[in-house]
């Protein structure tokens, strides 16, 4: 089974704002940068974007993943067991509800475990991983986030 190791972040110039994620994957002796800026999002969903979007690219499954990240709000829910609860009451009154069910459609297909990592704090992955997401929200022609533009008042 491959050994993949990810570092993820996401970015908001405002909250909500213009946003953006990074995402380094580690494999073997290969390393794939990604990143994607938003016109109008969160720091939490582009946080749990990254985890998305990195776990969709990987071409083995199940893979064994390590994903580090700064977000206690993506580590938590998982590794603490709280959006498997929220499954149970539909995500009543929880935020992002559309990309959690996204991220367990791809989670249940890979050995996943989350390690949080303190931000800004010299840890050298997690800081490309900050300037991919900022640089990203930074950029000119941003993408659409459908779902949270046209939520966003019940949000």
């Amino acid at each position: 089974m491959p050994q993949i190791t990810i570092y993820t972040d996401g970015s908001a110039k405002g909250n909500p704002g213009p946003g953006g994620y990074g995402i380094v994957l580690l494999s073997g002796s290969h390393t794939k940068e990604v990143s994607e800026g938003f016109r109008h999002t969160t720091n939490n969903r582009m946080e749990l974007l990254s985890v998305i979007v990195a776990l969709e690219l990987l071409k083995f499954s199940p893979s064994d993943v390590v994903i580090y990240t700064d977000s206690k709000y993506v580590a938590d829910a998982v590794e603490k067991g709280w959006v498997f609860n929220w499954v149970k009451t539909n995500f009543k009154n929880k935020k992002n509800s559309d990309l959690w069910k996204r991220f367990l459609l791809i989670y249940k297909k890979h050995h996943v475990k989350f390690q949080w990592v303190k931000g800004h704090a010299g840890n050298p992955l997690n800081e490309r991983c900050d300037r991919l997401a900022f640089g990203a929200a930074s950029q000119e022609n941003l993408s659409i986030d459908s779902w949270f533009e046209e939520n966003q008042a019940t949000v």
